[in-house]
């Protein structure tokens, strides 16, 4: 019993990370997972802001742990870092049980009262590891640590900083204000939401040390720490990019540059763009925050609301205030995927529960006192599926059966993002999959540091079109550095490229369009073929062809992709991709009168993925023809 009370937290962070191997992605899956793990295996330059930290600490982990394959370990990292979350968060709790300040009601005067005298040590204990678990159980914290992601470093070093600010605030001892600047550094470095802890933090800090020359000594020495830090870090875009990685995102080789891509100036357009945007956001927040919690978890938060609230009212109001700081940045960020925006927020509601978790153990016999540990069990078993990555297949396997349908050296053209493009980085440039095809990402061909990887990785496909890059550059330069510009002009040059890339490089390789560059871009007249070249659907994407009375022959009957038994949005829209560009190859096959062919595909399709919408003139002849 000694050595559970002494290493409780270890052992809660022991079984946590257990959870999380059990739902832990074995390959890469979808978002920027392929981009991201690219970037570690190769010391490349991430998208914005550049998370040099992770980074480095992502190649360093992939080479000693050189017996596993390396999208694994890296997804086995990011286990490790939300693991060790959740032992920092268990910490805290029993750190704020041991300190907690409660305010007499009749006094304003502080008293000090130690929950030890109240509470005993299993008590304590239960309560810590409940607080823990529930964190390390909810939706979006259990979610980052499945796959490679930057935000289950982000929760690590938001783990420490709130330890280390708690601390300092109950101690009084300046090391824990200067081991959060630290922290709050290496935060810095990983992801710029970390500047969201920053209100709370100034209100503890400046509630125990108050406005006084003292105070502002503690704060220089603390931008004197986390300034270096910070810096030291953030050399490594510039360094590493003059080096020409494989994937060097923005080339921040330069000051411009480096401020472009390390503000996140791309994406800035989706941060307080427009009040239906806040509207949409915050409603999407409320109406998944039950889930997120397991209904469990937000009524004993909000229960423990005014428990708290009498409990300490600053420590109430440290959490409060960084829930509502992370909520009301987040709900002006106008992404899709923006839960992991939401972290703190959630952190910060589950400990408002501390409160109540303490009032119901002190009404309950010494003997049941586990019974709380329910709390955390019943999200576990609600969230368990939710999240669950371990067998998810469907990336890898339509990345690399795209690449196994492609030509040698040929070119696709595609955006898709999310299930092609990041992930064929990883099985290209890390494990030298079919490594000759040329993915090109048509929405980063409007950056002009995207060129620079792709002389470096393509220069044969590049070295064709050098006319219309010049051009292009030309008219993008003003556009990126914010200075008068002719969109119209940029437009056209932007067009013209895109079609120069089909026509200059045709005769030498085959060249592919994907199924969403057709249905949008292509409909709508802003991507076109060279005069005299048409498309022919094949089994994943679009074949540009010269002569389009000549037949192609493709058989989507082969493709054999391992979609999850309940596939999310992702896998879902990989389906769909699927499924129409069946239906495009049976229309293709019934004008080339190959009956037969085009019958084994409809029933593959009607029998495989009963959800896709066929239009009704193909449905009539099939059913003549069946």
């Amino acid at each position: 019993m000694k050595l559970f009370q002494k290493f409780f937290a270890e052992l809660a962070a022991l079984i946590i990370i257990l959870i999380y191997i059990s739902t832990l992605a074995v390959t890469v899956i979808h978002l920027d997972v392929g981009e991201l793990a690219t970037v570690q295996a190769t010391l490349g330059i991430a998208h914005p802001t550049g998370y040099p930290l992770y980074t480095i600490i992502g190649f360093i982990f992939s080479k000693i742990l050189f017996f596993v394959n390396t999208i694994y370990a890296l997804n086995l990292l990011a286990a490790v870092y939300c693991a060790i979350s959740v032992y920092l968060l268990v910490k805290l709790s029993y750190f704020v049980l041991d300190n907690l300040e409660i305010t007499d009601e009749n006094s304003k005067k502080k008293k000090k009262k130690n929950f030890s005298i109240e509470l005993d040590e299993s008590q304590k204990i239960t309560i810590s590891i409940t607080i823990g678990w529930m964190i390390g159980l909810s939706k979006t914290f259990w979610f980052q640590s499945t796959s490679v992601e930057v935000y289950s470093l982000h929760l690590l070093l938001l783990s420490f900083i709130l330890l280390f600010t708690v601390k300092a605030y109950f101690t009084g001892d300046s090391k824990y204000w200067y081991l959060t600047a630290v922290f709050l550094a290496l935060g810095f470095s990983n992801h710029m939401t970390t500047i969201l802890i920053i209100p709370g933090i100034a209100f503890l800090f400046f509630y125990k040390n108050r406005f006084n020359k003292p105070a502002f000594i503690i704060i220089l020495k603390m931008l004197l720490i986390f300034t270096p830090i910070l810096v030291l870090l953030y050399l490594y875009l510039p360094i590493r990019a003059a080096q020409d990685p494989v994937l060097n995102w923005g080339n921040p080789v330069d000051w411009e540059r480096f401020f472009r891509h390390v503000s996140g100036k791309q994406y800035q357009v989706w941060i307080f763009s427009s009040i239906e945007a806040v509207k949409k956001q915050f409603e999407y927040f409320i109406s998944t925050l039950p889930s997120e919690l397991a209904y469990v978890g937000l009524v004993t938060s909000i229960i423990g609301i005014p428990y708290l609230y009498r409990l300490s009212k600053i420590l109430f109001s440290f959490f409060l205030i960084n829930f509502v700081a992370t909520l009301l940045y987040s709900i002006n960020y106008d992404i899709a995927d923006i839960d992991a925006y939401f972290l703190l927020a959630y952190i910060s509601l589950i400990f408002l529960s501390i409160g109540i978790l303490i009032h119901i153990i002190k009404k309950i016999s010494t003997k049941y006192v586990y019974t709380l540990l329910l709390i955390p069990i019943i999200m576990l078993s609600f969230n368990y599926t939710k999240v669950d990555q371990s067998r998810i297949y469907v990336f890898e396997d339509y990345t690399k059966t795209v690449l196994d349908l492609s030509d040698n050296e040929s070119i696709i053209f595609s955006y898709m993002w999310d299930y092609l493009i990041a992930p064929s980085y990883y099985f290209q440039y890390v494990e030298g999959y079919r490594d000759d095809v040329n993915i090109i990402d048509k929405e980063l061909l409007r950056r002009s540091w995207y060129f620079i990887q792709l002389e470096k990785n393509m220069p044969e496909v590049t070295v064709n079109i050098k006319p219309e890059i010049e051009s292009f550059l030309k008219a993008l330069q003003p556009f990126e550095r914010d200075e008068p510009f002719d969109p119209n002009f940029l437009e056209r040059n932007y067009r013209a490229l895109m079609t120069a890339l089909v026509e200059k490089n045709i005769n030498e390789r085959d060249f592919y369009i994907t199924p969403e560059l057709f249905q949008n871009e292509m409909q709508r007249g802003e991507f076109q073929l060279p005069q005299g070249f048409s498309l022919v659907p094949m089994e994943l994407f679009f074949k540009v062809v010269k002569s389009p009375s000549e037949y192609v022959d493709a058989d989507p009957t082969m493709i054999n992709i391992r979609f999850s038994k309940n596939p999310g949005h992702y896998e879902s829209t990989i389906r769909r991709f699927i499924a129409n560009m069946m239906v495009y190859r049976i229309a293709y096959e019934l004008q080339f009168k190959e009956i037969e062919k085009a019958k084994n595909i409809y029933l593959m399709l009607i029998n495989n993925y009963p959800e896709q919408r066929i239009p009704q003139s193909i449905i009539e002849q099939m059913n003549q023809l069946l």
